[in-house]
């Protein structure tokens, strides 16, 4: 078996790190494909290395761009690979362009692509990464997903239960794994290292990026003023240069940069980041990943957004949205340094992302595939069954797996009387609600 991972960003390389260890370990053959995507000294070999996994086979050095140039010249230099690699099975994790380039190239192809942090929904369709993760899960055969409550985003649009893979998220056992190696190295940025994180009290760490936030005057006056108040922590901000740039032109980049409180730092490269982020009080921020790190690290976020594809975060309570409403952000943030009930609890919040095994629960699953000859795609050679998609109660106790058996069906859907449920195998029935295709 032959598994080719396609990685565009940090992001990427970052929660796919544990799985193509996993595959390293178990002595697959793969191969590993950069697109480019973001490319920088922190993105050559460099921070593979760091990362204690392989190079890049391949890299395509695409760079920035148009969403439709840059996904082009993507697709063409993953195709040329591929055809000349033709591994079983393709594997892009996220949202990016470069898992919209390799799904879409790989099934054209006929290889199987396995969509790793897939059902992630924020039902925004302005934001570019809402239309990528779709159109991935539309072109998958496997797909591994973080919480039932994606999965349930899944089954809703459609998709069999028979190839959805509760994994966990991979952003665990890269935290686990990556946190051991950073303090191993230490730390090695000069400006973190001066500020000395160890014995700072009251750690915020800021980021901000995202073009609803920072390319917005008010949004941006709004966030700076809650700072303003924030006077007993100590704000750590490694500042994006689009974001530095952006405030210099709205004339409040020295304004921010003069507050006692703020340390404006360049940006940190990865290790060092995640020890940052293990030392706060708090997380401020627009970053998705960054919600899923911070409950792995049991740090309380408040993110700077109207909405996310990490509810389960904000359920678990571990996450809450707070825009860039200054009122919003501090009552959350003041609430958090001195109620220690409520502080306790966000940092006690269960992780919805898992134990930390999800790497070796998707490895498992695509040996399983594989060897059921399961990631050969080729044209059907029977006639299709038709079906009658149906509603049932069911009043027995019978299990989903029974059922299916014995009604010659495929369940989709299923209701406990108060919320969704998913259809694992051995889930019982009785007094649920189903919805189901019957095989004629």
């Amino acid at each position: 078996m032959k598994i080719a991972t396609i990685l565009g960003t940090r992001p990427e390389i970052i929660k796919m790190a544990p799985i193509i260890d996993e595959i390293s370990k178990r002595g697959i053959d793969q191969i590993i494909l950069h697109t480019g995507q973001h490319y920088d000294k922190e993105m050559s070999d460099n921070f593979f290395h760091d990362l204690e996994i392989p190079a890049p086979d391949y890299n395509i050095h695409v760079g920035s761009g148009t969403h439709g140039n840059q996904t082009g010249l993507m697709m063409k230099g993953i195709e040329e690979v591929l055809l000349d690699e033709k591994p079983d099975i393709v594997l892009v994790q996220g949202d990016t362009n470069a898992v919209l380039a390799g799904a879409l190239v790989a099934s054209k192809l006929h290889i199987a692509v396995g969509h790793v942090e897939a059902g992630l929904r924020s039902f925004d369709m302005t934001m570019p990464e809402e239309i990528n993760r779709r159109a991935a899960d539309v072109t998958a055969t496997m797909y591994f997903i973080p919480t039932e409550q994606s999965a349930i985003n899944l089954l809703a649009e459609g998709f069999s239960r028979k190839n959805l893979f509760i994994t966990g998220n991979t952003v665990v056992d890269a935290c686990f794994r990556h946190l051991e190696i950073a303090k191993k190295r230490g730390i090695e940025e000069e400006s973190l290292a001066e500020l000395d994180i160890d014995n700072m009290d009251n750690i915020l760490t800021l980021t901000m990026h995202r073009a609803e936030n920072v390319d917005v005057k008010e949004r941006v006056v709004n966030i700076i003023e809650a700072l303003k108040e924030l006077d007993q922590m100590n704000i750590i901000f490694p500042i994006h240069p689009r974001t530095k740039n952006t405030l210099k032109n709205f004339g409040l980049f020295d304004e921010l940069n003069n507050l006692d409180q703020v340390h404006v730092i360049k940006p940190l490269g990865y290790l060092d980041f995640l020890q940052l982020t293990s030392a706060s009080t708090l997380i401020l921020t627009d970053s998705g990943g960054l919600q899923e790190e911070a409950i792995t690290l049991n740090v309380p976020a408040l993110t700077l957004r109207y909405n996310t594809e990490r509810p389960e975060t904000v359920t678990a309570g571990g996450n809450i949205l707070v825009g860039s409403d200054k009122d919003v952000i501090l009552e959350n943030a003041k609430k958090i340094l001195t109620d220690e009930e409520f502080s306790e609890k966000m940092k006690n919040a269960e992780n919805p992302y898992g134990m930390g095994d999800s790497a070796k629960l998707t490895v498992d699953a695509i040996e399983d595939y594989y060897e059921k000859g399961l990631l050969n795609i080729s044209a059907p050679e029977d006639i299709m069954d038709s079906f009658t998609r149906k509603m049932a109660s069911v009043e027995q106790d019978i299990t989903v797996s029974d059922f299916e058996t014995d009604e010659n069906a495929l369940i989709h859907m299923v209701f406990d009387g108060n919320n969704m449920v998913f259809p694992k195998d051995e889930l019982n029935l009785n007094g649920m609600m189903i919805t189901y295709d019957k095989r004629e």
